[in-house]
Parts: structure tokens; sequence; C-alpha cells
């Protein structure tokens, strides 16, 4: 065996992986795809040799050995491929979120020092361009779609299809090039740079080594019993590192990934190709049930009352039925009934009917949420950890799982809490460091190996880990209670009519909360009561949307009157934003994490309110359109008022 082809061996790589795949299960299909309304296979065969192709082509056109490669775009198996295909040749991907603004684009692209960018289309290529001149190592764009792109006459600017024409050029005349590189390549070289998503500042470059997600993708595979059978649909941003685990995954287990036509077709594209395995961060779910929730209100009294009481059975006994655990004859076949009438025409509607796994993972999903999909017969598992380690460091097992945990350490994982309540990490996930910034390395990364989450937990006496807040955010009232914002945002986030939510309280007497609305949700419940309105802000503004508001919050301070910990958290004063919270605003990161900084200062004047005995305020608020255009917000807002509860420690 010569070198090459024991190099090739040993799979220590993605594309290695891809190889193995051309030669093991060549006829199956490896990549689906959704464009004008027809779905399009690719064997792993015909995989291969597109990969084949553009590799060679970038060779072609200059990319070398320890270059870097922005990656711009939704969900096509042509910008998945290309990861593979730069990294044959020794170079670096490094995928950045689509809708991100050339500000946002020109940051990474500089900060990484990206040689070229491998976009989707017109849109991408116009923004690459429109920053091009700040980034003066950028020498190439190459465009995926040609839609509207005949004009582009820069000799800069190239087509896809051409670059892989030329690959199979350069490859018919160095056919010995393409294998050698790959054979070049070892687990521990850097296999990709994902930018961290920046809630705190600027987003930090995470480089990670094929090692560490190969060895990821093997350990979920042992623990889940996963096969190349396995069907998956990745729709969630290609820069999230949950979608680059599970979409490295089904190249290294070999099974079909699909990519839905467009982000507006998700769900029917999902219908379609009924998953096995399922991926989803909790704003999705959220999304899902807000959206249930509206249909039910507008169907029928007839099923309104039917999809109520099995909704009941659902919650008493689902969860029970769908883990094996006992559960009385009669509420059995009840179940049995309400799976034929409404669960299963339910998970049929939402597409995972065939769902064997479903993860969710980013940020805490709320427990009722949780426990409602579980109680329609959805196996919805929550993974924990973060970019820095690869996805994932915990998840919960089939036979063992609990709304509020986030399961038992992964296979080869080791989890504890520190001295000041911090979570740390190690496993083979571990990142290799952050890029240019050695500083922030050595305080994540410590000299034994550990990760420093940066999120407060705790063990429990199961061997669970139960995920409180970020450490930075958790603080104290001033009666010394305990403060963990995102826990009680999650709750608000559960009813329907709230979209987001930020609550204050650390320092303070007591805490108070921004909420924005769900437009869906609530312009649905304005319709059905004939409350006209002519957009967003005039909709939050109106009475009946605060006492919509106002009971949602009174229910979870409800809920935390029972907890010891957290009863103090009660939402005192509420106000509901002019305004929904924005990434392009940079209120929001890409990911929809709260910038609680960014909040902080720009609402301020806001906030000051809450804590004051005013009963409005008026705001004047700029705002970014999707077309990059600004605007002004003129609005007064109304403070009100929430009832409490008398905390259980107190009654008791």
């Amino acid at each position: 065996m010569s070198d090459v082809e024991a190099s090739l061996a040993r799979n220590d790589t993605l594309p290695k992986r891809v190889l193995h795949n051309e030669q093991v299960r060549g006829s199956e299909i490896g990549f689906r795809e959704k464009d004008l309304g027809i779905w399009q296979s690719y064997t792993w065969l015909e995989t291969a040799e597109q990969i084949r192709a553009l590799a060679c082509g970038l060779a072609k056109q200059g990319l070398a050995r320890g270059d870097r490669v922005a990656i711009i775009g939704d969900n096509r198996p042509q910008l998945y491929w290309a990861f593979f295909a730069i990294q044959s040749i020794g170079a670096t991907p490094v995928p950045l979120y689509q809708d991100s603004v050339a500000e946002e684009m020109q940051y990474v692209l500089q900060h990484a020092d990206v040689r070229f960018a491998i976009v989707e289309d017109q849109e991408q290529t116009d923004k690459v361009l429109s920053v091009m001149d700040q980034c003066p190592i950028l020498e190439k764009i190459i465009y995926e779609d040609p839609r509207g792109m005949r004009h582009y006459k820069q000799d800069f600017v190239l087509c896809y299809a051409d670059v892989q024409e030329q690959g199979r050029g350069f490859d018919r005349v160095n056919s010995d090039f393409y294998l050698s590189e790959i054979a070049k390549g070892a687990g521990a070289d850097m296999a990709v740079i994902l930018y961290t998503s920046g809630t705190t500042g600027r987003p930090k470059g995470v480089m990670l080594s094929a090692d560490n997600f190969i060895e990821s993708s093997l350990r979920l595979a042992e623990m889940e019993n996963l096969t190349s059978k396995e069907e998956m649909i990745c729709y969630m941003p290609m820069a999230w590192v949950g979608d680059h685990l599970f979409f490295v995954q089904g190249v290294v287990l070999g099974f079909t990934i699909s990519c839905p036509e467009s982000g507006e077709t998700v769900m029917s594209d999902l219908r379609e190709i009924g998953p096995t395995y399922y991926f989803s961060p909790p704003a999705i779910f959220e999304s899902l049930l807000t959206s249930m929730t509206i249909r039910m209100e507008n169907a029928g009294a007839w099923k309104r009352k039917m999809f109520t009481y099995f909704k009941s059975v659902a919650e008493r006994v689902g969860v029970d039925i769908l883990e094996g655990r006992p559960v009385p004859l009669f509420d059995r076949l009840l179940y049995k009934l309400g799976d034929l009438c409404v669960f299963g025409p339910l998970r049929n509607n939402l597409g995972l009917s065939r769902v064997r796994i479903a993860y969710t993972a980013g940020a805490p999903l709320g427990p009722e949420v949780f426990n409602f999909y579980r109680g329609i017969g959805i196996n919805l598992k929550q993974l924990y950890g973060q970019t820095e380690c690869s996805a994932y460091a915990c998840i919960q097992r089939d036979s063992d799982v609990r709304p509020d945990t986030v399961g038992p350490p992964a296979n080869a994982c080791d989890v504890k809490i520190n001295a000041s309540g911090e979570v740390l990490i190690k496993s083979p996930g571990n990142f290799m460091g952050y890029l240019k910034n050695d500083e922030a390395t050595k305080k994540t990364k410590d000299a034994d190996g550990w990760l420093h989450t940066g999120d407060a937990g705790i063990m429990t006496d199961e061997g669970h880990l139960k995920v409180i807040d970020r450490a930075k955010d958790v603080g104290k009232l001033n009666d010394g209670g305990l403060f963990a914002p995102q826990y009680i945002e999650n709750k608000l986030k559960f009813f329907p009519f709230i979209r987001e939510a930020v609550v204050h309280g650390a320092g303070k007497d007591h805490v108070a909360a921004f909420i924005n609305i769900d437009l869906e949700a609530v312009g649905d419940w304005a319709e059905r009561n004939g409350v006209s309105y002519s957009g967003y802000t005039d909709l939050a503004g109106q009475s009946g949307v605060y006492d919509l508001i106002q009971k949602n919050i009174a229910e979870v301070n409800k809920g935390l009157a029972f907890d010891s910990e957290l009863s103090s958290s009660q939402i005192r004063r509420f106000l509901i934003l002019h305004k929904e919270l924005d990434a392009d605003d940079g209120e929001l990161t890409r990911t929809r994490k709260i910038r609680r900084s960014v909040i902080a200062e720009r609402y301020d004047d806001l906030i000051n309110a809450l804590y004051s005995d005013s009963d409005h305020i008026s705001v004047e608020a700029k705002m970014t359109f999707e077309d990059g255009r600004t605007g002004v917000i003129r609005a007064d807002l109304a403070i009100r008022d929430v009832q409490t509860f008398t905390p259980l420690r107190e009654a008791g």
C-alpha cells in the first residue's frame, strides 16, 4: 500500500469520508435539493465527482493550502460541497450567516484573511462586492446561481459551474493531484472556522479540527444507534455549529441530507421529505407551537374541543407512553384515539411523522413547550454545548429525559462545576483555539484542557446537568433573591402572543420586563376580535393587547411563586416595545440571542421608566428595514403593573 493509499484509508478527514462513501455506497442518495418545485437527487458517486471538479477548479484559480474561503448562502448541496472541496486541497472554509449585513461580513472577511468567497447568488455577490475595497486579501468571488449575473463583467467574479469545468480540465492533465492533496490532510488539521454569535462584542473565530467533528459525530451515532439509512433536512444557517455538526454527521455516516427550496418553503418541504432525524433550535419549536395554536383558535368549535381534550390526555400520559412507563389501560386507549384523531395528523402536518429522534439546542427550551412535543409522540431531546465543543457535551438519553435538565455528559465527555458555579467541559470536540486571539483562548480553554463555558449550572444527584443561565447574566435582586433572566424569558416565550422578552432585575428591588409581541399570533387575535391596526407599533400599543400580555405574565408569576429559588423574581411591571428586536439593529445575534448590553444601553430610558412611578413613556427610535433603509418610530408606551403571588416558602 502506497503512502497516499494508507492516508486515504484512515478516513480521518471529511474529504476522505466522501471518498469512502463514493466507494462503499456510490449509488445511494447523498444529497437532495428542491429547485423550482422539483426534488433533485445526487448519489454519493455524483457528489464525489462534483466535489472533485470544484476542488481542482479552485486549485486552477490559485487557491492554495492554508488559504481561507468564505461560504455564504442558503442551504444548497453546492455550498456544502464547497466545504469538502476547500478542505480537499488544504484550505479552510469560513461560513458566514447569509442574512448578515455587509458590515458584519466585512469584519469576518477581514479577520479571517479570506482570499476567495463562494456565494449563493446575486444578493450575496453584491454584499461582498460592496466591502471588497476594505478586504485587500479577497481576490475572487464565485457565485453558484447564475440568475441575474450575466451583466457582471469583473474578471474576479466567476461562475461556480465554470470553475468546476476548469477543474475537470485541470484534473485530466494532473490526474494524481486531487488524491495526493487529500492524502496530505490529517484529523488534527483545522477543518473549519466558525464565528461565535457575538452576544457581548465582536464574534470570535472558533478553529475546529476534523477530529473534533468526526469524533463528535461518531459518539452521537453510537449513543443514538444512527445508521446510513437516516434522512435529515438541513435548513439552519450553515455558519451555525448545530447545522455544521449534523451535515458533517451525514457525511461521516453516509445518510441523506436534503435542502429545502427556500426559507419560506421549509415546512412544506419538510412534510415531503419526512426526515427520520431532525434538529432545530428552540425558536423554531416555539414558532411551530404558536402556529398550531393559531390554527386551533381559527378552527371550528368541535375541532377546538377535541384538540383541547386530547391535549389534556397527552399532558397527562403522553410522556409516560413515549418513555415506556406503565399507563392505565383506559388512558392508553384514550391516547391511541387521540393519536388517530389529533396527534398523528399534527405530526404529519409538522413533517415529523417519521422522526425517530429530534434534537434542540442553542438555548433552553421551556419545559411546557418541551413536554408538549414529547406528549404528542415526538422523541424530542435536548443537547447542551457550544461552538467551542463542536455543538454538544451533554445529551438526554431515551430512558431518562427531563425537561429541566440537558441530560448527563455524553460518551467520552467530562462535565464539572467549578467553585464559582461555572460549567466546565472536557471533550474530544473541544476547539483548537480562537483565531488571532490567544488571550481569549487561554481564558476559555485552560492548561488542563477544560473548556470554561461561561454558563452557570448544577449537577443533579442523578448526574444530569441543569443549566441556570449565562454566568455573567445571573445576579441578585436587592433582597438577595436569585435573578436568572433567561429562565424567566423562556417561560414568557411559551405563550404564543410573546415572541421575545427581556427581563431586568439585577441590583433592583424587583423584576420588570420588555415584551415583543408575536405579530402573527396577536394579529390573528385582533382579526377575530374586530381590532383594527396599521402595523406592529399600532398593534403593540392596543389596550386589549396589553390585557393579553398582562394575563400571560401573571401566569408566569404564579409558577415562579412555587420556585423556592426564584419566587422573588416575579415580574412587577412591564411594557410592550414599539418595535421588534432585530439582528439588523444589533439587538439580537444572527442566532436570535439577546444582546443584553446593547439593549441596556439603547433602551436605558425605558428601563428607568419601568422602575419609576410613571405609567407611560414617549419614545423615538431608529430602525433598519430589510432593504437597508433606516427610519424613525415614535410612540407612547404604556407601563403596567402585574399581579404577583405570595411565595410558597412564605406561605408555608
